[in-house]
């Protein structure tokens, strides 16, 4: 638990996933500068506010701890449990914060913008081309960020999709761009979709903004394709942090009758993969879903987990998302069922494994990478 002052008053955050890191904090310079921004803005009671990829929560609360209703919108499953558990432990009503994911979009007009900046590029100027028809002629748009991420090209997204834009005095290693909207501008509409093939299937990927590997198939998962199993029959398989859902896709090429379960923490990428599975396999079925992992998936649900783990969440880079889907998998996967798993020889994952499974064996791999199968 970490208690923080914010300009609306005292609020107790947690990150989500729970971290073993006393370092990281659910909360950051970044945040609370956005947050002195806004409150320094005296806005108006009747201004609708949205708040934009809140990592923790730690926005949509603090506005929400002040009296506003407040609409969060991100595409990240994981920030919106955090949000919903920050809002309970601090004795918010849930009327007051409305989170939908990215795959919709929130009612319009819009009068206020908080956003922190995303990692993506592509994520901030789908998000910006999608807002803009949805703003009110005074609105304004403050988007945050720590300075060593904020890209120096998202003032040029403000100002293309929003308007002119002026960047803040540097606060605490944060710094702020803010916009107001200009009616008169009248940006193109991006096509932000990329498309690539995925090796040697003949099948075509689209990916939407924001989505892991969007502008080529990874080199890990490049590296694990040679070694999916075949013969799998029946069988139920998971593609677990799915992304674009290159390796589920390969792996239902090779077992046309094995049962497909696409997972990510992603609504974009979840998306993609439904959209991807579609048109490779048209008629047949596949379960698609979004969230944290298998951590809700009933024991012995899976017979063959295939993963390629993410060792970051936003801009922290670790092994704590990689640890956690291996735990969930060993509880989802009945007697005798198989994780496999795709990493960097470095992170010394045959090693970890050994902690949830009975046996581990590599199975294939390339200079950089080692594919590990992984049995319960």
């Amino acid at each position: 638990m970490y208690s923080c002052t914010t300009p609306f008053g005292s609020l107790d955050l947690e990150r989500y996933p729970p971290t073993r890191n006393p370092t990281l904090l659910p909360i950051d310079a970044a945040d609370l500068y956005l947050l002195q921004s806004f409150a320094d803005s005296a806005p108006e009671e009747s201004e609708r506010v949205l708040v934009v990829n809140d990592q923790f929560g730690a926005l949509a609360c603090a506005l929400a701890l002040g009296g506003r209703e407040v609409i969060s919108w991100g595409d990240s499953w994981l920030a919106a449990r955090a949000l919903h558990l920050n809002a309970e432990r601090n004795g918010l009503a849930q009327r007051q914060i409305h989170f939908i994911n990215s795959q919709e979009l929130p009612a319009g007009p819009i009068d206020r913008v908080l956003l922190r900046v995303p990692k993506s590029l592509a994520l901030l100027e789908d998000q910006l081309s999608r807002l803009r028809p949805l703003l009110g002629p005074q609105a304004s748009v403050v988007a945050g960020a720590m300075i060593k991420h904020l890209p120096p090209s998202a003032g040029d997204l403000l100002a293309r999709y929003v308007g002119p834009y002026q960047a803040s005095l540097g606060w605490k290693k944060a710094r702020l761009l803010a916009a107001r909207f200009d009616a008169g501008l009248q940006p193109a509409e991006p096509r932000l979709a990329t498309r690539y093939s995925l090796a040697e299937t003949g099948i075509e990927l689209c990916n939407l903004p924001g989505v892991f590997s969007r502008e080529r198939l990874d080199i890990g998962t490049r590296a694990m394709l040679p070694c999916l199993p075949q013969g799998q029959g029946t069988r139920r398989i998971v593609d677990l942090g799915c992304g674009n859902g290159a390796l589920g896709i390969a792996a239902a090429a090779l077992n046309p009758e094995a049962q497909l379960t696409f997972v990510d923490e992603s609504w974009a990428a979840v998306a993609s993969a439904r959209a991807n599975f579609a048109a490779a396999f048209p008629g047949r079925e596949a379960g698609f879903s979004v969230g944290d992992g298998l951590l809700d998936a009933p024991p012995a649900s899976a017979d063959l987990v295939l993963c390629n783990p993410p060792f970051h969440q936003q801009q922290v880079i670790g092994d704590e998302i990689a640890m956690r889907l291996f735990e969930q998998s060993r509880r989802a996967l009945v007697p005798g069922g198989e994780l496999w798993v795709v990493g960097n020889r470095h992170l010394g994952y045959h090693v970890k494994l050994r902690r949830f499974f009975s046996a581990v064996e590599q199975v294939g791999g390339s200079s950089k990478f080692v594919v590990l199968r992984a049995v319960v």
